[in-house]
């Protein structure tokens, strides 16, 4: 006993760097299991959503803790990451004749997503603001549904397709994707993509609706100018489509 006393007095400093791999073995196992439970936390909520079920208050609540400012700004980040994905969708006319439910709000998990959509907006903070830890975990939720919708509803939109559609609307759409190819296509005159654009919105009315900021992107493509040297006319004003009768 004298002897380990002896040996502790002498070496007591090695006392630092085995408490310090110590806790780093101990930081890197909560770390681990902090990820494992965040992963199995979504999966749970997705297996909800998936079956059309609510999701309860006890699975959807934060599960770790963290400072607020850095949780706050995880959170925006995680709900401005989902927004992009969903704009690539919502400005991109090509990919909404592919996958034509991802704008179709009468489909059951699209119309899940943009309500979750809805309720993240409304509980996201102004700049500069920090949120209350209530609101932050509300928020947090919210950003959480909202993701999860938006990943459901994607898959389910990549699944069908133009399933949804009759064979005579999908002989549409395809029309449609192709003078889409016309209608932007740098190689092609402006009266050629003047006649696709039109073609395209007739096409498509009726079938899938484009937002206002679906069509000004898809008009700045079509009205892109011809390399210069190449002897077309000046471009002029797009045409848009006739009304349905």
């Amino acid at each position: 006993m004298q002897e380990f006393w002896n040996f502790a007095g002498q070496y007591w400093w090695l006392v630092f760097p085995v408490f310090g791999m110590t806790m780093g073995a101990v930081n890197a196992r909560v770390k681990h299991r902090e990820v494992a439970a965040r992963r199995r936390h979504r999966e749970q909520i997705e297996l909800i959503r998936a079956q059309g079920g609510a999701v309860p208050a006890s699975i959807s609540a934060p599960i770790v803790g963290a400072p607020v400012a850095d949780a706050q700004q995880r959170a925006v980040d995680a709900h401005d990451a989902v927004t992009h994905r969903w704009l690539e969708y919502e400005l991109d006319a090509s990919k909404l004749i592919t996958y034509p439910a991802m704008s179709d709000g009468r489909q059951p998990l699209t119309a899940a997503f943009l309500r979750a959509k809805k309720v993240a907006d409304n509980l996201r903070p102004r700049t500069d603001e920090v949120l209350s830890p209530d609101r932050l975990k509300e928020y947090r939720e919210a950003v959480t549904d909202y993701e999860v919708a938006f990943d459901v509803a994607e898959r389910d939109a990549r699944r069908v397709k133009d399933a949804a559609f009759t064979a005579d609307e999908r002989k549409r759409l395809d029309t449609a994707k192709q003078l889409l190819s016309v209608a932007t296509d740098q190689a092609a005159t402006p009266n050629e993509r003047q006649v696709a654009y039109r073609r395209v919105r007739e096409e498509l009315n009726g079938l899938i609706w484009l937002s206002d900021e679906a069509v000004d992107v898809l008009e700045k493509k079509v009205a892109l100018e011809l390399p210069r040297g190449s002897g077309d006319t000046p471009r002029t004003p797009l045409i848009p489509p006739e009304p349905a009768v």
